[in-house]
């Protein structure tokens, strides 16, 4: 059984943060009131507006976003939790920028490693 968004909805994964260490001391985030950042695994089509018009979602699957500290309901579904909300309230999508060295460096690399 797969989720499906319904008109504007969005049900997002979240994505595990890692725990921050000092040496071997973990230090816990339970203070930290911080957004949540995740994937999107479905998204809804869109919403007719009052004159009749339909609005498309924008997001898509596959995009990271960032929720809103409270306003996504959480939904538990075969073991596994997601966060699903209205497309609006969502805070940014993250854009996924090429890093030209990073680029290059893997290039080399194949390069060497192919000769």
């Amino acid at each position: 059984m797969k989720l499906e968004a319904l008109f504007d909805a969005v049900i997002v994964k979240p994505i595990e943060e890692e725990e921050t260490m000092y040496g071997s001391i973990v230090v816990p985030d339970a203070g930290k009131d911080r957004n949540e950042r995740g994937t999107v695994i479905a998204v809804g089509p869109g919403k007719p507006t009052a004159t009749g018009h339909f609005i498309e979602t924008i997001i898509k699957e596959g995009d990271t976003v960032i929720l809103p500290t409270m306003g996504f309901s959480k939904l538990e579904h075969k073991g596994e939790e997601y966060f699903i909300g209205p497309e609006n309230q969502i805070l940014a999508r993250v854009k996924k920028s090429i890093d030209v060295e990073e680029v290059s460096s893997i290039m080399k690399n194949m390069e060497e490693t192919n000769i």
